[in-house]
This record gives C-alpha cells, sequence and structure tokens, in this order.
C-alpha cells in the first residue's frame, strides 16, 4: 500500500478516487464506480469526497535534478 495522498495524473474531479484506489490496490475506475453506487445509499458520502479532497495533500512533483 502506498501513501495517500492525489495524484497529479489520473484524477478526474479533484483525485480523491485515484488516491483511495492507489491505496487499496484497485483501479481508479471500480473505486469511482463503488463512490457513485454508494452516493445512492444514505449517508454522507459527498460530503466526505468534499472533506478528503481538502484535507487530503496533492502528490509532490518530482523535483529537477540540476
Amino acid at each position: 500500500m502506498s501513501a495517500l495522498a492525489r495524484p497529479r495524473e489520473g484524477r478526474v474531479l479533484g483525485g480523491v478516487c485515484a488516491a483511495l484506489a492507489r491505496r487499496f490496490g484497485t483501479s481508479s475506475t471500480t473505486m469511482r464506480v463503488i463512490f457513485v453506487v454508494s452516493c445512492l445509499l444514505p449517508g454522507p458520502q459527498f460530503l466526505l469526497y468534499i472533506a478528503l479532497w481538502i484535507l487530503l495533500p496533492g502528490e509532490k512533483s518530482p523535483s529537477a535534478a540540476w
């Protein structure tokens, strides 16, 4: 499992599903489908997504080696 950070590539909206997919070793598409299906259930899923978007750090860009 890798660290939980929003990736710079492969993100659609905020990179939350891509970060969770990378963390748990699944595809981003699978994580997005799970999120959309979970939104059909009662609960604060969308608010949790927004909170993770704000709280998760962005992935650091690779430093130029000079």
